[in-house]
């Protein structure tokens, strides 16, 4: 609570940038990519104490690159 973001929603994200995703049921979370493919994207939390998240890209609604964070 009180943590501040900045995203691009046009910079191409790559693996190892810090993202926010939105899915397709609304869910919204700020997490690491780790690996993308065709058909899926892998996430990884800042946090270790999270599993990592495996999502379907047809489940992405929308994922834009974090560029800038006040924690």
């Amino acid at each position: 609570e009180g943590d501040r973001i900045v995203v691009s929603p046009t910079e191409q994200v790559r693996r190892g940038d810090r993202v926010v995703v939105r899915t397709s049921d609304g869910e919204v979370m700020a997490k690491i990519l780790f690996r993308q493919t065709a058909r899926q994207i892998e996430l990884h939390s800042i946090n270790p104490a999270y599993d990592p998240r495996i999502i379907d890209i047809a489940d992405v609604e929308w994922m834009a690159r974090i560029i800038w964070a006040s924690q």
